[in-house]
């Protein structure tokens, strides 16, 4: 196909890394097949086969999802990890040594905030949190050893947005590495990269395999040394995706255009009706007039995504009851499939994060966090109004 970046998103998504190969021996397969040897043999001691030699360090179905993440992100490279949190791990081990300090969004995944507090502190990595919204306090939290500025835009669950060529600009000034996690928007609504990032991070298992049936992280970035460094230690840590579960990535991937699009149209729908309910104390989406850096989110991204966060009015007993009553809203954990979720942060995805700091931040005992899916946007709607009905 030539030089796939040419070509538009959606075609990029379906063909990036999946170029039909009609040489000798081949079968000319249409979807890129599933390599699961672990190992690959050569005729000669000294020159792999086409380089591939152990498939931890490099297997040709990881590769063509690796090729189609990169292209989809405009970097140069993209790798691709058996989780988010494996993806982050491995980030660290790469970036930064015993003593260094990063700046983080005091937004962020709770599982993050335990990988920064529970496990890597242990190795006397550093971590001061900040309302990152506001980038004049990056500045302000800036050491000597400071080496990482890590945002979510949105954020997790409060949907904050970081203006990302401002904080780009902050660490570009200071020789710091800027890593924004992009799972909340995906690359179809948002690209960091442009916008200034150095590095790009996701949780795969979300809007990227969108089909909540395949875990996987993955990173995407341009600078060759970045990718040099974080490659080694993909290998030496090892914690990658298998071939099985790149294929399944890969076939979700093919219609993230399509899926984003109506995860956003059926947002907007319900975060309006939300906003209209007696019942309902405020709503969080950037897609709302209403949000406080609305004006942002249209700026520095095409969509407002598929998650809306939202308070109900009493206590943890009704938040509780209303989504207990729920039908069409699955209660769980995770996001971005296709099928709409609904969880209470404070007691599922955050009830690792100390109440004082979770209260703090914002996240309150009946802030919920909801993840719209694709289905008919009346039906949610229909689904939300008898459950709020069963509370008094």
């Amino acid at each position: 196909m030539g030089n796939i970046d040419k070509y538009g998103f959606s075609t990029r998504a379906i063909h990036a890394g999946e170029e039909k190969d009609f040489s000798s021996g081949s079968s000319g397969d249409v979807v890129s097949p599933i390599h699961l040897s672990t190992t690959f043999a050569r005729e000669k001691v000294d020159v792999p086969t086409n380089g591939y030699e152990y498939t931890r360090s490099l297997n040709p179905t990881r590769k063509s999802l690796e090729q189609k993440l990169a292209t989809l992100e405009n970097a140069t490279y993209g790798l691709a990890f058996a989780s988010g949190l494996a993806a982050e791990s491995t980030l660290i081990l790469s970036l930064l040594k015993p003593g260094e300090h990063v700046i983080a969004f005091d937004d962020l995944y709770g599982g993050t905030k335990r990988l920064f507090n529970q496990i890597f502190s242990e190795f006397h990595i550093k971590i001061s949190y900040v309302d990152a919204s506001n980038s004049s306090l990056i500045i302000n939290a800036i050491r000597p050893n400071t080496r990482l500025v890590w945002i979510e835009s949105p954020s997790n669950p409060l949907l904050k947005l970081c203006n990302i060529m401002a904080v780009s600009e902050i660490t570009r000034k200071n020789k710091l590495i800027l890593i924004v996690d992009n799972t909340f928007l995906s690359p179809y609504f948002q690209k960091p990269l442009d916008l200034g990032a150095d590095i790009v991070v996701h949780s795969s298992t979300k809007y990227i395999g969108g089909h909540s049936d395949v875990l996987g992280g993955s990173i995407m970035v341009n600078d060759d040394d970045l990718y040099e460094k974080i490659k080694y230690r993909q290998n030496a840590v090892g914690a990658v995706l298998s071939p099985f579960d790149s294929y399944l990535t890969m076939r979700g991937i093919k219609t993230l255009e399509l899926r984003m699009q109506r995860h956003n149209l059926n947002s907007l729908i319900i975060a309006e009706f939300l906003n209209r309910h007696p019942k309902v104390k405020r709503v969080i989406y950037p897609g709302l007039e209403s949000h406080p850096q609305h004006q942002l989110a249209k700026q520095q991204a095409t969509g407002f995504g598929g998650i809306i966060s939202f308070e109900i009015r009493g206590s943890i007993i009704e938040a509780k009851k209303f989504i207990e009553n729920l039908t069409l809203f699955s209660l769980a954990e995770s996001l971005g499939g296709v099928e709409s979720l609904i969880e209470l942060p404070a007691l599922m995805t955050h009830a690792s994060v100390p109440v004082e700091t979770r209260l703090k931040t914002g996240i309150t005992d009946t802030l919920i966090r909801m993840s719209v899916g694709i289905e008919d946007s009346t039906d949610l709607i229909y689904d939300i109004k008898q459950a709020f009905n069963l509370i008094p």
